[in-house]
Parts: C-alpha cells; structure tokens; sequence
C-alpha cells in the first residue's frame, strides 16, 4: 500500500525532537510539510506586526531547513477546514500527522479535522511534544480537576516520571527515503507572503530585536547553556539593569512558537546542573519557569473560557471600571509615570519585556492604579507579545489581578519606587523615554516632583512635554486595596489560612477568614507572603514607606520567582 503523508506544522516549527514528524516520515513514500495561513487572520486578529514578523521568519527559517534534505515548506492560505478536502483529493493523502494541541480552541479544531480525514480515509497520527508532561495525567492525580496553586502543581509533577527525552532533529537519510517531487513553480503556489502582503505598513519599521526561527533559537540555546554561573546559582536569581533589556540568551518566544523544544530546554538544563553540581539532583527551582508554563497550560486545557470572567469557574468576578481613554494611554505608553510607559514602549517596539517588568504595568492596570479589567491588557499583550500563549498569557494576568491563583492584593506594586529599586540610575527609562534623558536621576522616576527650573533645563516640561500622572497612585492604590477588600469581603467557598496552607491543598486563601482575623485591617504594614504582619515605618523608616504608597508593599522576594508568561 502506498503511504502518502502530510504533516501539518502549527507550533512546533522545527525539526528537532519531533515526534509527529517522525511519524509522518515512517514508512512513508511522499511526505509533505504544510503550513496553513488564514488569509483573513492578519485583518482580524488581534497579532501586532512584530509577532507576524517573528513567525513569517521561523516559516523561512523552516524553509530553508528542509531545502537542505531535499524538501520544502508549503504555505497554503485557506482554513483548515477547507484546505485540507483539497488536498486529501490532490495528493491522494492517506496519513496525517500533527503536534497534539492541548488549548481548547486548538482541540476543538483537530477534532473537526480528524473527523474529516476519517471521512476521507485518511490515518491520524497526534504526539505530544509542545508541553513537558501529559496535562491529563496532572489533572488525573488531582481528584480529575486541575491543580490552582503553583505549590500543589509541583508536589503532583514531583511524584511523575522525568520527561520523554527529545527526539534527535530530522536528518536528510530520512528524508530521502520518502521525498516528494518539488515543482518547478513551488515559489509562486506555496511561498511564504510578505508583511507587505499581509496588509502591514514596513516604512520606519527597525531592525527584529528576536530574529524568529530553529537556527536562531539552537544558537540562543548554545548561548544559554554558556552561562554557567547562571545555573549555578539558578537559586538566588538577580535582577539589575541589564536584565530589562532584550537578551541574546533570551529564549521564550522561541518556545511559544516551538522553534525550541521544551523536552530539549530541560535535558539540556538538568544534565549541565548535574554536571557542575557533580550528579546532584537539580531542584524544581531550575525548571521554575518550564513548570509555569505547564502550570498555566494544565489550568487551561478544559476551560474554554479561561482567557475571560465571564463562564470562567475559576476567576473572580470583579467589577472592573470600562475605562476606553485610561486603557489607551497605558497601552501607548502615555500614563505619565516614566516607569510604566518605558516598559510599554519596550513591549511596543521589540514585542518583549522583563517577567518583573509585566507584574509592574499588569497591577498598575488593573488593581494597583487604573482598576480595569485583566482581560483588557490580556489583549494587549496578546497583539504586541512575541511569547504571548493562550494558556500562558491569560493565567498570567489573572494571577497578576489577583482574579485566580494568587489573592494576596495587598501587595501593589509602586511605579516609582519598584523601578527605582531595580534600576536606581534610570538609564532604562532613557533609553526608552528619550524626551527624558536630561532629567537627573533624582527626578527621573517622578519628573513632576522637579522644580520647573530643572523642567526647563532638561527641555521637558510635564504637561507640556511629558505627560502629568494620570493617577494619584496613593490614593488610587489605597482605594483599589479597598475594592478588593470587598469584593473578597463577599466570598465564602475559600478555605482559611488557619485550617491549612493553600500551597499544600490546591485551594485558594479565605480573604473573608483573613479579614476577620485582622490580617488586612492594619494597611499601614506590610503583608509578606509568609503571613506575618510588619510594622513597616518601624522597619524601613516612615519616609520609605510614604514613597511606597503609606506601608502598601510591592512584591519583593515573591517577585523574582513567580514568573510572568514564561520568560527563560
């Protein structure tokens, strides 16, 4: 019987550890690799120019990989649905193979397909190779319901199995066995289209700062393992100035996209640990931000509605304020606090920002300063974030507005005093916010508290110049501590703190419990994630507190190890 296969590239584009392309390989007489570009999802969905960019060139990169074992990517614009009749008839296809999906959406759509090539008499063949563990297993040893805190999720991964090893990249032996013919017209029925051909205007666009594609990522990946000392000292993570920036070790859109693979990501990091540590077991603490990525994927893959409140079992309903104006001047970087609009326009033009740098616009956006919704600046990030995931991204801004995850709200993180702590002399805010760069640093981070004659000397007069602050983030942050309060005033379905610790449960803090105990009422103090109350002004001064809006802490140590959308 003749074997034709087609596999279907979606997000794991590459070639290395591959499982289901393997599979397409196995026996096979023509083998196929086919992308399928909506010709629709460029006007419509909600993916800024920067993410395009990325997977065109990871689709070129994929390309150029295959021209060297004699074969070639086809691109075919359509939708899945009505691409793929065609093709079973054209190609007399009789086996397809595809990386397993496990986002809603994603298994919603390879159910309809798999009906339809049974109809076709076309074999299916699904391996998982996007995420580390089975997620139904996890969710299987959790009473069948997923695991909602990071320390119940770990405790369950604890008792599985290591990973599946990676699979070793495709070789042109393999390949050769089960050619297809490449017409001479290739180019013109199947390239790969342009920015300019999707609608983008590309006049003033720089230079990618993330080049997208295998080749790049394999070589980040090189880079990565080369910082020894970073793995070393995996445990006591730092962060300084240079963290904000882009990094050539830096590898997180390449393991959305899966240009990279996950399995290869942590073999790679254990065997090194073991290397320097002299075969010592590495700690959970090295995968960290591996396992948060399942974490958010495991919470996700039977809850459609997980990337909004509405029908969402596992989101707060808060009552979030509908604030168009507000929401654009966060999103375009004009809230007049030079912190939070240098990260914006970071994320705006590189399509990147720091893990620490997205909890500090995340909580000014929702519960820390604007009080609007999660699931707006969830959309944001989804249009301008190059490792923006479904799973991933969603989870991220839940968790960061306290609506699922984490409840602590009495932590707000300041837009003055947490940039000043992580970079004291401002030059990120230069870089980033040039119409600044004379300000001294005294001033940097607040330019309105500068007298006008410093105004003037560094040609930027707030208001004129530069924005005022949208927000007294005092009094904003004190009012939305408040809000919250109440909201969680109105639970009762949470567990309290003094019945047990929710990491070692899987429930979530009782607020009510904790209200009733006193434990919010003193908000002049700073709540620690270990529960004990501080009296602040007694231990960092009254004047270090005011700047951190009267005693309301940001995150601190939590911060540095609670990862926003996976940044490795």
């Amino acid at each position: 019987m003749v074997v034709n296969s087609v596999h279907w590239f979606r997000k794991g584009l590459r070639l290395h550890d591959n499982p289901a392309l393997l599979e397409a390989l196995n026996g096979a007489d023509t083998v196929r690799c086919v992308y399928i570009l909506d010709p629709w999802f460029a006007g419509a969905a909600n993916v800024g120019i920067n993410r395009w960019r990325f997977l065109l060139e990871a689709l070129e990169d994929l390309d150029s990989s295959l021209k060297k074992l004699n074969s070639r990517l086809f691109v075919i614009r359509g939708q899945p649905t009505d691409v793929f009749p065609r093709l079973f008839k054209e190609w007399k296809v009789t086996r397809l193979t595809f990386e397993y999906d496990p986002e809603p959406y994603g298994k919603e759509r390879d159910g309809a397909i798999i009906k339809m090539a049974q109809e076709f008499g076309v074999e299916t063949v699904i391996r998982n190779s996007h995420t580390l563990y089975n997620l139904d297993r996890i969710i299987e040893m959790n009473n069948n319901s997923p695991p909602l805190t990071f320390k119940r999720f770990q405790t369950i991964v604890s008792r599985l199995e290591l990973p599946r090893r990676p699979l070793a990249p495709i070789t042109r032996q393999q390949m050769d066995k089960c050619c297809s013919k490449i017409s001479d017209n290739h180019d013109q029925l199947y390239n790969i289209p342009s920015l300019e051909e999707l609608g983008f205007q590309t006049s003033g666009l720089p230079p990618a700062v993330w080049r997208g594609g295998e080749s790049e990522a394999l070589d980040r990946l090189g880079k990565h393992l080369d910082r020894k000392v970073w793995v070393a000292n995996i445990e006591h993570p730092r962060v300084s100035t240079c963290s904000l920036y882009a990094s050539p070790t830096g590898l997180s859109p390449y393991l959305r996209f899966g240009c990279l693979s996950c399995r290869v990501l942590y073999y790679n990091l254990r065997e090194l640990y073991m290397k320097l540590r002299k075969r010592c077991s590495p700690p959970l603490s090295l995968f960290g931000q591996l396992l948060w990525r399942e974490f958010f994927y495991t919470a996700a893959t039977n809850n459609p509605n997980f990337d909004r409140m509405e029908g969402n079992p596992i989101c707060v309903q808060i009552p979030w304020d509908q604030n168009p104006e507000a929401l654009a001047k966060w999103a375009e970087g004009r809230t007049g606090f030079p912190w939070i609009d240098a990260i914006m326009t970071q994320l705006r033009q590189e399509g990147w920002i720091h893990h620490l740098a997205r909890h500090a616009v995340a909580c000014f956006l929702t519960r820390g300063d604007l009080w609007i919704s999660w699931e707006s600046g969830m959309k944001v990030f989804e249009e301008l974030l190059l490792d923006a995931d479904w799973s991933v991204n969603a989870g991220s801004w839940m968790w960061l507005s306290c609506s699922a995850f984490f409840q602590q709200f009495f932590h707000c993180y300041c837009p003055v005093g947490f940039g000043r702590r992580t970079d004291p002399s401002g030059d990120y805010i230069r870089r980033y916010i040039p119409i600044l760069k004379y300000y001294p640093n005294r001033y940097i981070y607040e330019p309105w508290n500068a007298p006008e004659s410093v105004q003037q000397a560094a040609n930027c007069v707030v208001g004129v110049h530069y924005p005022k602050p949208m927000i007294n983030h005092a009094e904003g942050s004190r009012l939305n501590i408040e809000r919250m309060k109440q909201v969680y005033q109105q639970l009762s379905h949470y567990r309290g703190l003094s019945k047990s610790q929710p990491e070692d449960t899987g429930y979530m803090y009782n607020i009510p419990g904790m209200l009733k105990s006193g434990y919010l009422d003193h908000l002049g103090g700073c709540f620690w994630p270990t529960g004990r109350m501080f009296d602040a002004p007694a231990l960092y001064g009254q004047k270090y507190v005011d700047t951190l809006n009267s005693g309301v802490s940001f995150l601190t140590g939590l911060g540095y190890k609670t990862m926003t959308n996976v940044r490795i």
